[in-house]
C-alpha cells in the first residue's frame, strides 16, 4: 500500500467525502487522524502495561510488540514530514522566516521524540527479557512520558502548522508526496494500523480512509481484516475495539 504514515490514500479520481467544516486539506485530515491514533495508543500502552503481570511472557510480548509497531508508525510519519511535507510547505512561502523557524522548532522537537522512541524500544526489550516488575514499570513510564511529549508536540503542530498546510499546500503537492512514499509494514500490520485509525475517526475521516483502499483491499478489510483487527485488539486490551 502506498501511503504517508501508513494510512491509505485516495486513488486518483476517486470520489472522496469532503473533510468536515474547519478540518482543512486532505493533508491536515491525514495528520489529525494519525496524531489521534498515536496519542491514544501510547496512553493505552502505559495503562495496560501497568496492570499486566510482569512475569508473564505473553503479555510482555504483546504489549512490547505493539509499542514497537506504534514507534515505527511515528518514526515513518516524522520522516515523511521532515523530508517531504514541510519542505513542500516552505516552497509555497519561500520568504516566510517565521514559517522557517516553526519548521526548525518542529524538527528539533521531533528529533527528541525519535530519540525517546529508541529509549522506549530499549525499555521494551528489557521487560521482554527480564520479566520483572521494575522492568515492566520502566516500560510503562517510558510509554507515559512519550505520550505526554507527543501530546504537547502534536498540539503545537496542529495549532501552528496545520492552518498553513490547509491554506497553502496544493492538493497536487499532497498527491505527489503520497505517491512518492511506501510503508514498510506487513499486510497484517497495515490492517491493524488501519483499524486503529478507524477506531476514533469521525464519519468523514472513516469514509475517507476506506475510500483510499483499492476495491479488493476494501473488500478484504470488510470480510476478513476487520475480524482480525478485532481479535488482535481483544488479545492486546482484553476488550473489543470501539468500532
Amino acid at each position: 500500500m502506498t501511503a504517508t504514515a501508513v494510512l491509505p490514500r485516495s486513488p486518483a479520481g476517486a470520489a472522496v467525502p469532503p473533510a468536515p467544516t474547519g478540518s482543512g486539506s486532505r493533508a491536515v485530515a491525514h495528520q489529525r487522524v494519525l496524531h489521534r491514533m498515536v496519542r491514544r495508543e501510547l496512553r493505552l500502552l502505559a495503562e495496560l502495561s501497568t496492570w499486566a503481570p510482569a512475569a508473564e511472557p505473553a503479555s510482555a510480548a504483546a504489549l512490547t510488540r505493539h509499542a514497537e509497531l506504534i514507534g515505527r508508525v511515528l518514526l515513518h510519519h516524522h520522516r515523511v514530514e521532515r523530508d517531504l511535507l514541510w519542505p513542500a510547505l516552505q516552497q509555497t512561502r519561500p520568504d516566510d522566516e517565521a514559517l522557517r523557524r516553526r519548521i526548525g522548532d518542529w524538527t528539533t522537537r521531533c528529533g527528541r521524540i525519535d530519540h525517546a522512541l529508541r529509549d522506549l524500544s530499549t525499555a521494551a526489550r528489557q521487560w521482554a527479557v527480564a520479566l520483572t516488575g521494575p522492568a515492566r514499570d520502566g516500560f510503562a513510564m517510558a510509554c507515559l512520558d512519550l505520550a505526554d511529549t507527543v501530546d504537547a508536540q502534536t498540539a503545537e503542530e496542529e495549532r501552528d502548522l496545520h492552518p498553513l498546510l490547509a491554506a497553502h499546500l496544493e492538493p497536487s503537492a499532497w498527491t505527489a508526496i503520497v505517491r512518492s512514499v511506501r510503508c514498510d509494514l506487513s499486510p497484517r500490520e497495515q490492517s491493524l494500523v488501519l483499524g486503529l485509525a478507524l477506531e476514533d475517526a469521525c464519519a468523514g475521516d472513516r469514509a475517507r480512509l476506506l475510500a483510499g483502499l483499492p476495491p479488493l483491499r476494501r473488500l478484504g478489510w470488510r470480510t476478513v481484516g476487520a475480524g482480525h483487527f478485532r481479535a488482535a485488539v481483544v488479545n492486546l486490551r482484553g476488550a473489543p475495539p470501539a468500532l
